[in-house]
């Protein structure tokens, strides 16, 4: 898959600012970043279609699981892939994010420098 367009959502600024820097920068790709879960799920609704999400999974309101939940249920977003962003390292927590349909999940906090191979890696893009 060739990627070319990211949205990220993350409520945490400066993680947002770090990443958008990465993945345009470094990755070259068409950054669009979503300040909660709410505001991801509005954007794929007005139609937005992204070519991956990279999902923050602690946030208020609507947690990365919700939103995954229901931006499944999305026409057109049914197979999107989701990589999770997450400093829970736990092997439940892990478990749980792949069972939903999560393509891979990425530690937080990440190296800047290589977020964008990691996210090639997952997604298998060359």
């Amino acid at each position: 898959m060739t990627i070319r367009a990211v949205l990220l959502v993350d409520d945490d600024p400066d993680i947002r600012f770090i990443a958008e820097m990465s993945l345009g920068r470094i990755g070259g790709w068409e950054v669009t970043s979503a300040i909660s879960g709410a505001d991801a799920l509005a954007r794929l609704e007005a139609g937005l279609r992204p070519d991956v999400v990279l999902l923050d999974v602690s946030m208020p309101e609507l947690d990365g699981y919700a939103v995954m939940e229901r931006l499944r249920a999305l026409p057109g977003c049914e197979a999107l892939p989701v990589i999770f962003l997450t400093g829970k390292t736990r092997e439940h927590e892990q478990e749980r994010c792949l069972s939903l349909g999560a393509r891979g999940l990425i530690d937080k906090p990440f190296d800047p420098m290589t977020l964008p191979a990691l996210v090639r890696e997952i997604l298998g893009d060359a």
